[in-house]
């Protein structure tokens, strides 16, 4: 949820660079202020687990940058995030700056709590679909599922929904030759 600071003023990088470094999660979309709490540990295995397979596998044929939380994506003065997992190709490496990535990731990943499944799920998916984020996964810990949103030519199609329960393996087009068994995301 919007701070209620947020509701009243439209808040800019400038602004968001001033926020305390608190090891909670400080984001702006749209000039709304979001916090979210450090994450479980169930979402931080989840996550260790995409970013060394995915990490590995990038680094290995170099083909980019993966990154992880924290670290600032900026679209726009008003829309700062922190994904969980970000990767940039090669051939996007100059929006990756020393403090920041400026511009659209090719991939982001958003692994989903309570507290932030509507903002994955919906704010946070019409934010990439508009800037431009060829993929968007949004990965569930608790159910383990993982939903895999991809530009076409009027933003983000119907998602591929992948599960662990139906021993499902994740392949993409934008990592030719990548496959992720979901039990091993999930382990």
């Amino acid at each position: 949820m919007p701070t209620q600071e947020a509701q009243s003023t439209k808040l800019t990088y400038e602004d968001y660079l001033l926020f305390p470094d608190d090891g909670k999660r400080h984001e702006i979309i749209e000039g709304d202020h979001y916090v979210t709490p450090a994450p479980k540990t169930k979402h931080q295995r989840v996550s260790f687990n995409l970013a060394l397979a995915l990490g590995s596998f990038v680094k290995e044929r170099r083909l980019g940058l993966v990154l992880a939380a924290s670290c600032d994506v900026i679209f726009s003065d008003e829309n700062v995030v922190q994904p969980d997992l970000s990767f940039v190709s090669k051939d996007l490496a100059a929006i990756v700056t020393e403090d920041n990535i400026q511009g659209a990731p090719d991939l982001i990943i958003e692994i989903v709590s309570e507290a932030t499944r509507k903002r994955d799920e919906v704010t946070k998916r019409k934010l990439y679909e508009r800037f431009g984020v060829r993929e968007y996964w949004v990965v569930d810990p608790i159910l383990e599922t993982i939903k895999i949103y991809t530009q076409e030519q009027r933003g983000y199609g119907r998602p591929l929904e992948l599960t662990k329960e139906t021993n499902d393996t994740l392949t993409t087009e934008l990592l030719p030759g990548l496959r992720l068994a979901l039990s091993e995301v999930f382990e």
